[in-house]
């Protein structure tokens, strides 16, 4: 498969689990009717709501929201990536805040829970390590479409991450994320443009879009970025999606034209 389409899609979501699982189920189903055979969900996609319910909100891999989103990928035979969802943790009350990409037969294909928690004071505090367990591995994976290297959100600011990726074989990013509104201002951008171009991969980030409460905005600004460094697709404000061609031809061409992959002295 030479090309195929993507589409980042952007939502809003609140602490009512069942209307967000609603809405990421008609978004996923325009996308694919638009033609998109890849799919991809933001963070927190299922729940965002106060971090002190977070432990009861979370779900195995096997339960109803992942379910739910695995039957829709056989129903539509697309690819869907699950942004983030809770997932519980064996080992710890707090879980994990994982990522799942759904092959289009509905079959999982990886899970990767994210390494990097936001523990920043930006406008206000904010604390992820207190209610998530981080995860510790990279996770690159073979499918249909190509390879895809998978993160979440504040993971876009640790580059060491990326080409990680790249170097076991990412053709494809996924960065979806919750982008509070001030970084997102002035970062979203440049550092997804920044990943796609070092690494000489295609990017694609679905986001959270607007007011989720009183004291929580997000930026949005859905994207798709090609190895180039050019947003070929992108969301402004309230739900919609960034769809795309995603082209590994240009890819292949850019990779033989600027070999920087395989210029690299310090590992």
């Amino acid at each position: 498969m030479t090309t195929f389409q993507l589409a980042a899609l952007q939502m809003t979501s609140l602490a009512d689990k069942n209307a967000n699982l609603q809405t990421a189920t008609r978004l996923v189903t325009q996308a694919a009717q638009q033609g998109a055979a890849w799919v991809g969900l933001p963070e927190n996609c299922f729940w965002m709501g106060p971090c002190r319910q977070t432990p009861s909100m979370a779900e195995p891999l096997d339960g109803p929201c992942v379910s739910a989103m695995a039957s829709l990928a056989k129903q539509l035979g697309v690819g869907i990536l699950i942004g983030s969802f809770l997932e519980t943790c064996a080992n710890s009350e707090k879980p994990y805040n994982s990522s799942v990409l759904l092959g289009p037969q509905g079959e999982c294909l990886a899970v990767y829970r994210k390494i990097h928690l936001f523990d920043a004071q930006v406008h206000e505090s904010h604390r992820e390590s207190a209610s998530i367990t981080p995860g510790d591995s990279p996770v690159c994976v073979s499918t249909p479409a190509c390879t895809m290297g998978l993160s979440i959100c504040y993971d876009v600011r640790f580059p060491e991450l990326y080409r990680q990726l790249s170097g076991a074989g990412a053709q494809l990013l996924w960065a979806p994320a919750a982008f509070v509104w001030e970084t997102g201002c002035a970062h979203w951008e440049v550092l997804l443009r920044a990943r796609a171009i070092e690494n000489l991969c295609w990017l694609a980030a679905p986001a959270q879009v607007g007011q989720h409460s009183p004291q929580r905005r997000t930026f949005g600004h859905a994207m798709v970025v090609n190895p180039w460094g050019r947003v070929v697709a992108q969301c402004g404000e309230g739900e919609g999606m960034a769809l795309a061609e995603i082209d590994l031809g240009l890819l292949r061409e850019l990779r033989q034209r600027l070999p920087a992959l395989q210029h690299r002295r310090l590992k």
